[in-house]
């Protein structure tokens, strides 16, 4: 393996179960990375069945160069394993830094920095008895308390002829601390192999700022695109937000739109992918405010390594960073189905109302075309108050008039109670107004509030 003496940085994509398969290595590889490892595998199970070694190893002509990640507590096994291998690999890794319980439990990974002779010699009985002169074996640790025991581990493995080794840089018993990379380069300074650096190394900025803490050879990267798909998310929001308050367009129109077929057709998926968007922003806001909270926390001395207090920072920056996005993000998800529910109340609001305005003009028609023939009727009964037949004329005028009367007084209380509706209505109307306006300045206070905080940030 001379991947280490052109003096470059090796880009790694560090072993991560259940990911590292052979279709992921084939696609991490068309992005840069210079080396791939396996999962790890139990070496043990390993030998003992034909079924685990099919199951747990596969690769292809173009999967190179490959490291095979064993776990391994006792040297022949680990030997055996990587004559297996050998011939379909470029090198074999003995994981010294699992801090599982079951694998501790069992005597692999983390618990073997504790033995550091068992480890030498598993290195030195795999030198020896893989026929590849040039077959790479290397060990992936994590740090003592006490940095001298490391150091002292790391020269033993060098002397015993292991290739190179990679320092994840925390304890057995942290998970979530800020990682120490001022012992990894303690550790890189007091070697003379190459030296991998791990540990919170979530892109390529980071890569190239962890090169230059540690001065190791290569890193383990581990790209994701989450938060720039959150933010994209967020952009997207803003955007639907924007247009659903532009002023020009009316509620009923915002209706229509709403009530497509094509919205009924997805209506039961958008429930559930409300809720579901709802789970996963709340748990990458979560992430974020651990995310803060671990670099909040104890920061490093500027003796230590000088430029370890401000790459801190560009962490703990970055941190808040994601915070607000997933913040923001959730809150702006929650206020658009919001927005969207008060638009379609108001559009129904206003068609309620122009519905009982119509209503009351036409019994206001109806009253005016009453009184009209009352008009007419008291006419005539004045022009035929004489006669025998006037007087029957008259009694059967006076019966309409009553009639009259009645339906004229009905028409009165049912325009009453139609005025009393569209009051009722314009009051609800009114207060769905100011609830939009108000969720409107809210959403500018917050968007300014937004900006504040990144412009202190920055």
């Amino acid at each position: 393996m001379d991947l280490f003496e052109s003096g470059k940085v090796v880009r790694v994509c560090a072993p991560m179960v259940r990911y590292s398969k052979l279709s992921f290595r084939c696609l991490v590889r068309k992005y840069g990375c210079d080396i791939c490892f396996t999962p790890m595998i139990v070496a043990a199970d390993f030998m003992r069945s034909v079924k685990a070694r099919d199951s747990e190893f596969t690769t292809n002509s173009s999967d190179r160069p490959l490291i095979i990640q064993f776990a391994a507590k006792d040297a022949q096994t680990l030997a055996d394993a990587a004559r297996v291998v050998a011939p379909f690999s470029d090198g074999v890794d003995l994981n010294c830094g699992c801090p599982q319980r079951w694998a501790m439990a069992e005597g692999y990974g983390a618990c073997l920095i504790n033995k550091p002779q068992l480890v030498k010699d598993m290195v030195r009985h795999v030198k020896n008895q893989v026929d590849k002169p040039n077959y790479a074996v290397s060990i992936k640790i994590r740090i003592h308390k006490d940095l001298r025991k490391t150091v002292d581990l790391c020269q033993k493995v060098e002397a015993a002829g292991v290739s190179w080794i990679t320092v994840h840089g925390r304890t057995a018993e942290e998970r979530h601390q800020p990682v120490h990379y001022d012992a990894i380069k303690n550790i890189k300074d007091s070697l003379s192999i190459p030296v991998i650096a791990n540990g919170d190394i979530k892109n390529l900025r980071d890569v190239e700022s962890i090169h230059q803490l540690t001065g190791v050879d290569g890193m383990p990267t581990e790209m994701t695109l989450q938060w720039t798909a959150v933010a994209l998310f967020l952009y997207v929001e803003i955007g639907i937000l924007v247009i659903l308050c532009l002023p020009f367009i009316s509620p009923q129109r915002w209706q229509k739109i709403f009530n497509l077929s094509i919205w009924n057709s997805i209506g039961h998926f958008w429930n559930k992918g409300f809720l579901a968007m709802i789970i996963i922003l709340i748990v990458l806001f979560l992430d974020a405010v651990r995310e803060v909270r671990k670099y909040s926390g104890t920061q490093p001395s500027k003796e230590a390594v000088p430029s370890m207090y401000d790459h801190l920072h560009m962490k703990l920056f970055r941190a808040q960073r994601n915070l607000y996005i997933s913040g923001f993000t959730l809150f702006l998800w929650l206020v658009m189905r919001r927005v969207i529910m008060l638009i379609n109340q108001l559009a129904v609001a206003n068609n309620t109302s122009k519905a009982l305005h119509a209503q009351t003009e036409a019994a206001n028609q109806a009253a005016r075309k009453y009184m009209e023939d009352i008009e007419l009727l008291k006419q005539a009964f004045t022009d035929n108050a004489e006669g025998e037949k006037s007087a029957q004329k008259n009694e059967l005028l006076r019966k309409e008039v009553q009639k009259l009367t009645e339906e004229l007084k009905i028409s009165d209380e049912a325009l009453k109670k139609s005025k009393s509706e569209v009051e009722a209505m314009k009051e609800q109307t009114e207060s769905l107004t100011k609830e939009y306006d108000r969720l409107l300045q809210e959403h500018q206070i917050l968007q300014n509030q937004m900006e504040s905080d990144n412009k202190k940030d920055t």
